[in-house]
């Protein structure tokens, strides 16, 4: 299952620079997912420091 990014993202980048398939792009306010690129691997959440990312 794709991961999603909450209202709570900072749009800081620091998901799209760790994502291993280039899933994640900047959108309006925040950053997006890309559900049929996504592997559901866990970087993003990872990585952010506001726990935006989790699994849909």
């Amino acid at each position: 299952m794709a991961y999603i990014i909450s209202d709570e993202c900072i749009s800081c980048g620091a998901c799209a620079d760790n994502c291993p398939v280039d899933a994640i792009s900047e959108g309006d306010g925040k950053y997006v997912i890309d559900a049929e690129k996504c592997i559901s691997c866990g970087a993003c959440a990872d990585t952010c420091p506001v726990s935006a990312p989790s699994e849909a």
